[in-house]
């Protein structure tokens, strides 16, 4: 894979995406609950009740054909009674709070929405970031091998000579020495790659033992972007002045929600009722009603004793909080951009600079070589050589790396998408 695909590849399969996916899947279901908050509730009650109760009752005696009382006693007698109650609830009124709540839902929504682009952005900065760094790796271990070739010849020219009595024994082992410290200089440039391969693949969702074959290398591609057009586009779609804005908007409708318990509160409700001395309900005797009620309730709390608008002072503070906050953000994305944007320049510059240095060094090395081998220079004028040419290697190879990573993070400090890096 090539560092397009395997960008493409880890916003498709890093967990980092579905868990922001996820996140937004989640605000559109504030969204409908906040839209369904606007129409009728329904509730339905049903009451079933049994009672036992004791009530006295006068004794009579007939005498002479007349129904005398002679006393009282108790007697125990049951009752049933069921009700059942069907409301429906239409808020008409809330001091703006239902209206504020759906506004709320569909800024965070909205903030979902940025959430995720950062996420990607922030993704594919560090894929392209592990990617150049594999290639660097790979250019390290590359410059190492041929510093180790180099060596090794050199060694064998100086045994040459020392084994006719042309070198002395300290030359040989100064090759030996050099020789031995570029071959741990590669040990570690490949355990580098090695790092930077476990790295790509758990930013790509791949098993670490599972053979990938990255394809790139380091170039100078082209830029052609001036500050002020990186600045007015990442002040134009930075994910994260999008997130302080939706935020700071977030915490103005909290506020009005907080404020709307001081405002009246209207509602109309309507009652279907039904009892009767029967589980069931049904009309077997007079002991079954039927009624409908209609009502508008009308509330309005007179006092709280300074709770509700000192709650609201609070969530206005908390916005201008908010407000100071992403002004800093702006400054401090207006720095990153101006940051990344030198980087790129002083890159450049580095790259020309390491390009001469390491054509010098090479001719150098050729010079001190055929100088040596005539019996006119010496073995510490080759090893310096090579030495030069290895430190030009690597400068060159730092500053493209260092180049294309300044290009990968201008692209996210201006909220910008460019799996390939091209600008």
């Amino acid at each position: 894979m090539d560092l397009e695909k395997s960008v493409s590849r880890a916003v498709q399969a890093n967990p980092q995406m579905q868990s922001a996916k996820q996140q937004i899947y989640g605000a559109i279901e504030g969204v409908r609950a906040a839209t369904a908050a606007f129409a009728p509730t329904g509730t339905v009650n049903y009451v079933s009740t049994a009672s036992s109760s004791r009530t006295p009752v006068t004794v009579t005696q007939n005498v002479n054909g007349q129904n005398t009382a002679i006393g009282t006693t108790a007697r125990w007698g049951d009752k049933y009674m069921a009700t059942l109650d069907l409301n429906i609830n239409q808020p008409l009124f809330t001091g703006f709070r239902l209206l504020s709540s759906y506004q709320r839902a569909k800024l965070s929504k909205d903030q979902a929405d940025a959430l995720y682009q950062r996420t990607e952005l922030l993704l594919t900065r560090s894929v392209q970031t592990a990617f150049l760094n594999l290639l660097k790796a790979r250019s390290d271990v590359k410059s190492n091998q041929d510093s180790v070739a180099r060596l090794q010849s050199q060694l064998k020219v100086t045994r040459a000579f020392y084994d006719v009595g042309l070198r002395p024994r300290l030359d040989v082992l100064q090759a030996e020495a050099d020789l031995a410290s570029a071959e741990q200089a590669l040990l570690a440039a490949q355990n580098s790659v090695e790092i930077q391969l476990a790295q790509l693949n758990s930013l790509l969702n791949i098993p670490l033992d599972q053979p990938v074959d990255y394809l790139g290398e380091l170039s100078q591609i082209p830029f052609n972007y001036t500050l002020q057009q990186a600045l007015d586009e990442a002040y134009k779609q930075r994910p994260d002045i999008s997130i302080a804005l939706k935020s700071v908007e977030i915490a103005g409708k909290d506020a009005t929600i907080t404020l709307s318990g001081a405002l009246p509160q209207l509602s109309a409700s309507y009652d279907y009722i039904k009892q009767g001395d029967s589980w069931d309900l049904r009309d077997r005797n007079v002991s079954f009603t039927d009624s409908h009620q209609f009502q508008i309730n009308f509330t309005w709390k007179a006092w709280d004793f300074g709770n509700t608008i000192f709650s609201y002072r609070q969530a206005t503070d908390n916005v201008k909080k908010l407000q100071a906050d992403l002004a800093k953000l702006r400054l401090d994305v207006g720095a990153d951009v101006k940051t990344q944007y030198l980087n790129i320049q002083d890159a450049a510059k580095r790259i020309n600079v390491a390009k001469v240095g390491l054509n010098a060094a090479n001719e150098g090395y050729r010079m001190a070589v055929a100088r040596y081998q005539a019996q006119v220079g010496t073995n510490t004028d080759v090893l310096d050589a090579q030495s030069r040419v290895s430190r030009a290697e690597f400068q060159l190879t730092q500053a493209l790396t260092d180049y294309q990573i300044a290009i990968a993070n201008l692209n996210y400090s201006i909220g910008r998408k460019s799996p390939g890096l091209t600008m």
